[in-house]
């Protein structure tokens, strides 16, 4: 039985207390009316209303059922619109992997954004490199993440490639800063330094396995412009990253984000911007989360924000506390 469509003739029927006008409120015939009341009391177990009077009345039963046929179609209502919702990946829990190398400037920005468009969608986030988030795509403990690109892995679908420009960390005491005063960068910009200053020194570098076409690449546009490191020196964490070069033991390529944790390094763009790494977002093809293709337009929209410089919108500020739409999980 549709117990909705004849809880709701009901409601009618109770309204006008005439079977006649409620079949024209509902655009159908009497009889078929009748027989929705009829069907519904023998479901019920009880007679709803009295008819052996010139107009009908309400029975007791029928009193009591007008309170919960409106509780009960309200429900369903708000059911449908939440399983609307979640199929629009308006609601939910979507498990994003993020490279541990992103700035919190960034992450906070990208939190914000997602919060702000889509309040209702639970963000939790995984601190991953690309080989562990696309292990994590593959085996279905993460739904969308944000990897470096190229990565060409077939059964993913992925978002535009933001382009984020690297540039040289250095101490403060480097002879190629000391040689260059600030007083004398040209119009109001830091001085370039040329890949083929950087000889002689080391290189830290993420390990090649975090993201190895990225790694091997930056290697070969490093050789070709001049550089070719001594030693290479792995960091796998930024704040070691920036210990190392912080204590001399050779420079690193970052966004000019990631060197302003340390106020005794320095960040300059390399003459030319030849190394310029891409990041995007990518899901799986085949039974893809609701909100991921979603997620990788917000997350796009921060990241390109981000790459060009361009200053952001303070969030709109909630009139009461509300607990943010997301967790931040840090995996060892």
């Amino acid at each position: 039985m549709d117990l909705t469509r004849h809880l709701r003739h009901f409601l009618v029927v109770a309204e006008e207390l005439h079977f006649g006008r409620a079949a024209e409120v509902l655009g159908i015939a009497q009889p078929p009316l009748s027989q929705s009341i009829q069907r519904l009391e023998r479901e019920l177990g009880a007679e709803l209303f009295d008819r052996s009077r010139r107009q009908i009345e309400l029975t007791m039963a029928g009193r009591l059922l007008v309170g919960e046929a409106g509780r009960f179609l309200a429900g369903e209502e708000r059911l449908r619109t939440t399983m609307r919702q979640a199929a629009d990946g308006e609601l939910g829990t979507l498990r994003v992997g993020v490279p541990p190398e992103m700035p919190a400037v960034t992450l906070h920005a990208l939190l914000g954004h997602v919060g702000e468009e889509t309040p209702g969608l639970h963000l939790e986030l995984h601190e991953l490199t690309t080989p562990e988030q696309l292990r994590g795509l593959a085996s279905a403990r993460l739904d969308a993440g944000l990897v470096h690109h190229p990565v060409e892995v077939p059964g993913l679908r992925s978002g535009p490639v933001v382009e984020i420009p690297l540039g040289v960390v250095l101490p403060r005491t480097s002879p190629l800063v000391l040689a260059r005063p600030e007083t004398r960068r040209p119009r109001g910009r830091p001085w370039e330094i040329a890949l083929a200053d950087l000889a002689g020194h080391d290189l830290v570098v993420f390990p090649r396995e975090t993201s190895p076409a990225w790694y091997d690449r930056m290697l070969d546009v490093c050789r070709a412009g001049g550089f070719s490191p001594v030693r290479l020196k792995h960091a796998r964490n930024p704040e070691f990253l920036l210990g190392l070069v912080l204590a001399g033991q050779g420079v690193a390529f970052e966004q000019e984000a990631i060197a302003r944790r340390e106020p005794r390094l320095v960040w300059r763009p390399l003459a030319g911007n030849p190394l310029v790494r891409g990041i995007r977002v990518v899901w799986p093809e085949r039974s893809a989360h609701p909100a991921a293709a979603r997620f990788a337009t917000l997350a796009t929209e921060v990241l390109t924000r981000d790459a060009a410089g361009t200053p952001r919108v303070a969030p709109r500020t909630s009139p009461s506390p509300t607990p943010r739409p997301w967790s931040v999980i840090y995996t060892p």
